[in-house]
């Protein structure tokens, strides 16, 4: 079970008032406090509370990185308000695979163990950083990115902060190799033969 200690809660914040301060949202700015779902006729201030994370940071039995999001489809007091959030969960040697948020910058902030973290750039330049706990890291806005807990016995947790009340995702395996795309297509464009294609999608619906 991790631990949330006083230090990495002001961390946090100061890095949420940092990410706002600094980072432009892409969201439309609103002309109003807040934006009122229309099947809501009262608004008191259980609307602004979300209670979805409670236990996110409790460690269940699995061997795969698990987000747990508190974004506009969980949250609608967070329509027009151009932030949302997620807590990361990274049991040893788990992945978020690569991929891409459309919509959003995304800023995280280690909680505990480590991570290896990394995003390209359009002029597909590598950049790579190792995180221990209380450490932050930003990933701009569309890049390719990913991290990784490369301890065989540590997990890790993680909160990340996205400047979108809807950030979106885009996973590069399996939106390249999971929609349909033809296999001699895939082929082509990967200079390799359509077994092998064959052979990386039969890998990915295995681990679905």
């Amino acid at each position: 079970m991790a631990t949330v200690s006083q230090k990495n809660v002001t961390l946090f914040i100061l890095a949420a008032f940092a990410y706002a301060l600094m980072v432009h949202a892409s969201d439309p700015d609103i002309l109003s406090d807040f934006i009122v779902p229309d099947n809501i006729n009262v608004i008191d201030g259980k609307f602004f509370a979300y209670t979805g994370l409670r236990g996110a940071f409790d460690f269940e039995n699995s061997t795969t990185y698990k987000g747990v999001p508190a974004s506009l489809k969980e949250f609608p007091a967070l329509n027009g308000q151009s932030v949302s959030m997620a807590v990361l969960q990274f049991p040893p040697n788990a992945i978020n695979p690569p991929h891409t948020r459309p919509h959003s910058t995304g800023l995280l902030l280690l909680i505990d163990g480590s991570l290896e973290v990394g995003f390209v750039d359009t002029s597909n330049k590598l950049y790579t950083q190792s995180l221990e706990a209380g450490d932050i890291f930003i990933f701009p806005k569309s890049l390719v990115h990913y991290q990784y807990n490369a301890s065989p016995t540590a997990p890790a947790t993680a909160i990340a902060a996205f400047g979108s009340a809807s950030s979106g995702s885009v996973a590069v395996p399996s939106t390249i190799f999971a929609t349909g795309v033809d296999d001699t297509i895939l082929a082509k464009s990967f200079k390799t033969d359509v077994a092998t294609i064959e052979k990386i999608k039969k890998g990915l619906a295995s681990k679905a």
